[in-house]
């Protein structure tokens, strides 16, 4: 067949789409090809001059899309010496073994073109090959890897990135060819010890073995010179100890990354000798002490990524002698003291994060030097004074984050000057003063002032951003009215816990891209039912809470997409109408208002395979326990109201199920034994009820079970002693019932147990000696009055109670028992009047025996 014939029906073998090319100057080179014109014109196509046979064929990005056959009619060109099909979308198919038929061939590139399989035999046999690039998903082994070594001899480039090469001993790589000057192994799945022999090879330019986690790499201590390399990738791969000073010697060495190593040590003042360097990366490592100061030696450096490591003390002044340098990242390291005026000289200097460490004192005015800055990041240091306004000249910024500092002072005007910014993040700082009244030719996509002790009105530019997609002002003082929303790009708006007042502004029915509002804890007048929030078709995260909420239930609107909403402490007294139609909702709180009579049916519909949270707490509710939808439930909190009845056994169905609160109501009947069979649930606080019966017995083994309140019901009979089973039980609260049996000591064995409460039950008998060793080793609060034990005061118990004496009261203000979604609760008598403990402190100790018979003393 003739070479443009073969070409032709090769073309028509592959449609064209672009996604099936990657590169961003990726486009269809045979879209122009032509039957009637000769091929060597073709776009792609090289022919020799003389023979006018196809020589060269580069289709690579060329938007291919389909299989690859053995029988393709591009094998129809023997005379082929380079091949380059990368970045197209052979869907998969098999690497055919006809590629080898190509006896020419001196350079083929199939690399990310989704090929699958193994790398046919017949590759190996390809011996005029120069440059070999297979860079994808296939798989090599070892009988082909040891022909590829010795059959392909003239290789000076082999790329195998991303293919497995599980199978292959890493030391077989000494034996390539000494020709070589790539070898690019990256995420190939080597795996042993590699010898450092493969570091010498004479005439090697660019090594890179990055991301073989389990490859044993080692570095020479000595004799570690090789005038030729430019280019080293370790990054990844396993590696302990320290790196030699011998790095010093690869005066060539253009880039250096050795990021995600376990490095350990100083960094060796000798890497000041690599003058060459462009790139290096040592992030992600364990390398301490200071930076050495030689560093400012490496002038021709362009990027330095330094983040994640140990490195600490000041930053040395020498860092501003690197005038190249475009990229520094020094962020989660352990530098401190004050950040030095030479930064002020790296004028080239494009991004610059030093989010995290320890810098004191005020930003240096040498900074504002920085002209070509785009990306600037100085969160979480503890930088102060006021944000300086010549942040405003940097007018290249794009991206500008001060947020976790302890700034202060009135915000900038000229901040809000920067037309390119597209990202400003001032949160949690302690800034102060009015917004801006009028602002011009901004641009911002997203703008973060959490937290701060900004007040005064909203201006009326911020809601009329023609690219703001992102609104955070929650957590500051700010008063008046909501604006009028004159744009609809916002995507997230969050202006809750400020002083606003008044009503939300019909205009917000434009803002058709919402995905989370949140209002929360203002004093703001909502209707919720009205009919301008029904176009909100894209919301998925609605808090109104802690405002006063009024309904239109007769609006016949549905917000299909939300997932979480929130009218907590908003005064309302029925269930919002339109939650019948969201199918998608994953948590519900309308705890704390004053919905009276029963949960609706309708309501277990709602989020029917997807609500996971949801809290009635402190209601007004009567009835039933209603019926939901339990199999998708964690989260149940139905407490302080007034529910009746039995607990339905359809709760066996939230095999999820990771705190059940349905303490302070009405409810009678029996435990359901599939709650204490669960390995999932972590709270289970039924106190509060009129509950009967025994304790089921079946506690799981292997359960999660951190909290346990049943106080204040009826329970009788003994205590089960698989309770034993619940590991990492913290409190265990039973008073108030009609328990019986002996004290249980074998409770002591529970490592993490700190309150046991069992008062006011039918407990009788001494109380005995520990029968183990070190029993109740973390118990803070025992309180068992109120019973029948008699006999002797239980004097060693109390010599073993060691978290009583040992209390460590740091922290003491944001210690409370507990986790995000519960909070333990106690009664503990004090000065003789139970007190009811909303929270209760980790370090608080009590002891209470009164009210047995008890005899002896304390103290021997």
């Amino acid at each position: 067949m003739p070479p443009c014939s073969a070409l032709l029906h090769f073309n028509k073998s592959f449609s064209l789409h672009k996604s099936a090319s990657d590169s961003q100057t990726s486009y269809p080179k045979t879209s122009s090809w032509r039957a009637d014109k000769h091929c060597c014109n073709w776009d792609g196509v090289k022919c020799d001059k003389n023979t006018s046979h196809v020589v060269g064929l580069d289709l690579s990005s060329s938007w291919l899309m389909g299989h690859y056959h053995s029988n393709n009619t591009l094998f129809f060109l023997p005379n082929l010496r380079k091949l380059n099909l990368a970045d197209n979308w052979f869907n998969r198919s098999l690497s055919p073994s006809e590629f080898g038929n190509f006896k020419s061939l001196t350079h083929l590139n199939l690399s990310l073109s989704v090929f699958a399989g193994q790398i046919p035999f017949e590759i190996s046999q390809l011996s005029s090959l120069v440059s070999l690039d297979l860079n994808g998903l296939l798989l090599i082994k070892a009988p082909v890897w040891k022909r590829v070594i010795g059959n392909l001899t003239q290789l000076r480039e082999l790329i195998l990135d991303r293919t497995n090469m599980s199978s292959i001993r890493p030391n077989s790589l000494m034996n390539l060819s000494s020709s070589l000057t790539t070898l690019s192994l990256c995420e190939c799945d080597l795996q042993g010890k590699l010898k450092n022999n493969i570091l010498f090879l004479p005439n090697i330019q660019t090594l890179d073995l990055a991301a073989n986690s389990d490859l044993e790499v080692s570095l020479p201590k000595s004799n570690w010179s090789c005038n030729s390399q430019k280019f080293l990738d370790l990054s990844s791969t396993n590696f302990l100890g320290e790196l030699p000073s011998s790095i010093g010697n690869l005066k060539s060495l253009e880039h250096l990354d050795l990021s995600s190593i376990n490095f350990s040590g100083e960094l060796p003042s000798s890497i000041g000798n690599l003058k060459s360097l462009d790139h290096l990366d040592l992030s992600w490592t364990n390398f301490s002490g200071e930076l050495p100061s030689p560093i400012g030696n490496l002038k021709s450096l362009e990027h330095l990524d330094l983040s994640s490591t140990n490195f600490s003390g000041e930053l040395p002044s020498s860092i501003g002698n690197l005038k190249s340098l475009e990229y520094l990242d020094l962020s989660s390291t352990n530098f401190s003291g004050e950040l030095p005026s030479s930064i002020g000289n790296l004028k080239s200097l494009e991004y610059l994060d030093l989010s995290s460490p320890n810098f004191l004192g005020e930003l240096p005015s040498s900074i504002g030097n920085l002209k070509s800055l785009e990306h600037l990041d100085f969160s979480y240091c503890n930088f102060s004074g006021s944000i300086p306004a010549w942040l405003g000249n940097l007018t290249k910024l794009i991206y500008l984050d001060l947020s976790s500092n302890s700034f202060s002072g009135l915000l900038p005007s000229s901040l809000f000057n920067l037309s390119n910014l597209s990202t400003l993040h001032l949160s949690y700082n302690q800034l102060v003063g009015p917004l801006p009244s009028h602002v011009s030719g901004l641009n911002l996509v997203g703008l973060y002032l959490s937290l701060n002790f900004l007040s005064g009105t909203l201006p009326s530019w911020l809601f009329s951003l023609p690219s703001l997609e992102i609104l955070y002002l929650d957590g500051n003082r700010f008063i008046g009215e909501i604006g009028e929303f004159n744009s609809n790009s916002l995507q997230n708006l969050d202006l809750s816990y400020n002083k606003l007042q008044g009503s939300i502004p019909r205009s917000i029915s434009k803002l058709v891209n919402l995905t989370s509002l949140s209002l929360s804890s203002n004093n703001l007048s909502i209707m919720l039912g009205s009919e301008m929030f029904s176009k909100l078709k894209n919301l998925e995260t609605l808090d109104f809470s802690n405002n006063s909420i009024n309904f239109n239930n007769n609006a016949t609107y549905a917000l299909p997409n939300l997932q979480n909403l929130n009218l907590s402490y908003s005064n309302i007294s029925e269930f919002p109408i339109f939650l019948r139609l969201t199918t998608n909702l994953q948590s519900l709180d309308l705890s704390n208002n004053r919905i009276y009579g029963r949960v609706p049916r309708w309501l277990g519909d709602v989020g029917m395979n997807s609500l996971y949270y949801v809290d009635l707490r402190e209601n007004w509710l009567q009835g039933p326990f209603p019926t939901l939808n339990f199999s998708s439930l964690h989260f149940i909190f139905f407490s302080n109201n007034n529910l009746t009845g039995e607990i339905p056994s359809l709760i066996c169905d939230a095999i999820h199920l990771e705190v059940l609160d349905l303490s302070h109501n009405n409810l009678s009947g029996m435990i359901p034994k599939c709650l204490v069979n669960s390995t999932t649930l972590t709270v289970l606080d039924l106190r509060m009820n009129s509950l009967h019966g025994i304790i089921p017995a079946t506690f799981a083994k292997g359960n999660n079970i951190r909290s346990i309140n049943l106080n204040g019901n009826q329970l009788e009979g003994p205590l089960p002693r698989y309770l034993a089973n619940c590991t990492y039980l913290e409190v265990l609260d039973l008073g108030n019932n009609k328990i019986n049996g002996v004290f249980p000591y074998w409770l002591g064995s529970l490592q993490n147990l700190q309150v046991l409460v069992i008062r006011s039950n039918r407990f009788q008998g001494r109380i005995g000696n520990p029968i183990t060793k070190f029993p109740f080793p973390n118990l803070r609060i025992i309180d068992i009055s109120n019973n029948q034990f008699n006999g002797p005061l239980p004097i060693t118990y109390f010599e073993y109670l060691k978290a009583m004496m040992n209390v460590d009261e740091s922290g003491v203000a944001s210690k409370y028992m507990g986790e995000n979604y519960y909070q333990d609760s106690l009664n503990i008598m004090m000065k003789g009047q139970y007190i009811e403990m909303e929270r209760v402190l980790t370090i608080l100790t009590s002891i209470d025996f009164s009210n047995n018979n008890l005899v002896g003393k304390l103290y021997p």
